[in-house]
């Protein structure tokens, strides 16, 4: 179909196949404007139900609340220019070439503009015409739906197997048992610690929790590295409640890729989001702050400080780190691969992860021999460690999983990943509801937005922290302390026990139901190819 030659930034072309059908920008301005339906416009509208079309015209001008800093600054980072990179293949230039710069230029003169940053301002900052491949699109609707079905078939899958597992437990009264949801019987003390690691040239801070007058010969420690754009005091309410159980826990400042830095980004000192080399600096961190606990242990914990054997914790980013730091390595064959496939960007966390093959590609030494036990929570670490980089763990390992989770989905980032690890004592946690971060503590305004959508609710961060306390204090107190005494909570049944009466439900499953989890995924692929 002939297309007549129109100024720049004035057209867009949807093609599907050898069809090709072209709109004109002013007429989609002028429908959101009055509800007037030009005759190009009249083509596509045919295929909208009557009763949507209102719907179309509030999408069209729906204004997102963005800094325009922000939204320059990202889209100038190296992750902000992959996604542009990926959405310019299906959104191209008129006469072919990717699309990037074209949606760059439009999305920062969008927000930077008096109309603010909507669909349709977006159209019209366009700084020339526009082609939107149909077939790509599709593919990427599809794999969209591909990844919420399969988030689906996780949870599912996590319930039936975690039934299956308390249902084979003997019955317990969990009410005549302690409760490792409630504080433990030490009060606790925090320390900032001011450390520079002369080595790498680091400064960074620590912040340290201490059980007050614990007595014991020996004191368990827990180290803990916190997620990507957050800092150490984001989790102080978790760190303080491991501490109160006896333990001193510590959770260093990543420095290239903490609140400060990205701070640092927004006005314009770093281009990137964070610093690609705290992949390695940041387990290098973790392992810094237990050699410093050792050189601190005779003179402020009188030498009963356990380093040998120490617990390692994360979250996201941290989730990562903590791996690394238990003997994952980073595998770049694998990562290379799973960075070229197609709509690998509905992965954000693989969006990060992929910058990982800006590094030299060597083997890197990551894994500290102290760490014995280490609990991830929505940890990034499918693609950048593969099968061959998880099988290297050779300590008990707690995964935990939302299934609201945008940025590490547990179908993408953790179902596989629990499957490849050949470690017997292994758990999978999956809290319902559970949205990757702690609004309370980061954003409380991104919940009641989350929550306007639809029907669309999350539990509380009470819930949440119950679930993970409770499941915390039992496997560190079992597989750093051996205390026996708390396998009865470590256990799927004690999940449904948590459960009962809650909306949002914890599901707990243990390496038993590996080959279950490996059915539901061979299933899922099979009909979903």
């Amino acid at each position: 179909m002939a297309i007549s030659p129109v100024h720049a930034g004035e057209l867009l072309s949807f093609s599907y196949g050898p069809l090709i059908r072209s709109l004109r920008i002013s007429s989609l301005q002028a429908f959101a404007k009055d509800g007037s339906v030009a005759e190009d416009l009249a083509f596509f509208l045919q295929f909208t139900p009557a009763n949507k079309r209102e719907d179309l015209r509030s999408a069209l001008v729906q204004r997102a609340d963005v800094d325009p800093l922000l939204v320059s600054q990202f889209f100038n980072s190296r992750i902000g220019s992959d996604v542009l990179e990926r959405l310019g293949r299906g959104i191209t230039l008129q006469r072919g070439g990717n699309g990037k710069f074209a949606l760059r230029s439009a999305l920062v003169g969008a927000a930077f503009s008096s109309d603010g940053l909507s669909l349709l301002s977006v159209l019209q900052q366009l700084p020339t015409n526009i082609q939107l491949h149909g077939e790509t699109i599709a593919g990427a609707a599809k794999a969209g739906e591909k990844v919420i079905a399969a988030t689906e078939t996780i949870t599912s899958t996590l319930r039936a197997l975690s039934a299956k597992e308390a249902a084979a437990q003997p019955q317990v009264n969990f009410n005549s048992l302690p409760n490792p949801a409630k504080p433990g019987p030490f009060s606790v003390r925090k320390q900032v610690w001011n450390l520079v690691d002369a080595s790498r040239q680091r400064t960074f801070y620590v912040d340290v929790y201490i059980p007050a007058k614990n007595t014991a010969a020996q004191i368990p420690v827990i180290l803990f590295s916190h997620g990507l754009a957050s800092r150490p005091e984001d989790y102080a309410a978790g760190l303080k409640h491991l501490a109160s159980y006896g333990y001193v826990v510590a959770a260093p400042q990543h420095p290239g890729s903490d609140t400060i830095w990205l701070k640092a980004m927004l006005q314009g000192l770093h281009q990137d989001i964070f610093d690609v080399q705290d992949f390695i600096q940041r387990p290098k961190d973790i392992s810094y702050v237990i050699d410093e606990l050792g050189r601190r242990n005779a003179g402020s914990f009188d030498s009963r400080l356990n380093l040998a054997s120490v617990g390692i914790a994360g979250h996201s980013f941290g989730g990562y780190t903590a791996l690394a730091v238990a003997g994952a390595t980073i595998d770049f064959d694998h990562l290379q691969a799973d960075c070229t496939r197609p709509y690998a960007a509905l992965d954000i966390s693989l969006l990060l992860e992929c910058r990982a093959l800006e590094l030299p590609r060597k083997s890197y030494a990551l894994h500290d021999p102290r760490a014995r036990a280490v609990f991830a929570a929505n940890p990034v670490m499918r693609s950048i460690f593969g099968p061959k980089g998880i099988r290297a763990i050779a300590i008990p390992v707690m995964l935990a999983s939302g299934s609201y989770d945008p940025a590490a989905p547990a179908a993408l980032e953790q179902a596989l990943p629990f499957t490849w690890l050949k470690e017997a004592n292994k758990y999978w946690l999956l809290l319902e509801g559970q949205a990757h971060v702690n609004f309370n503590e980061i954003d409380p305004g991104i919940k009641q937005t989350i929550e306007s959508v639809g029907d669309l609710a999350l539990p509380s961060q009470g819930l949440i922290s119950n679930y993970i306390n409770a499941t915390t204090v039992p496997f560190f107190e079992i597989h750093l302390r051996n205390n026996q005494a708390y396998l009865p909570l470590l256990s799927s049944s004690y999940s449904q026990y948590l459960s009962k009466g809650q909306k949002f439900q914890l599901f707990l499953i243990s390496g038993t139901s590996s080959p279950g989890v490996v059915n539901a995924i061979e299933a899922f692929r099979k009909t979903h190819r």
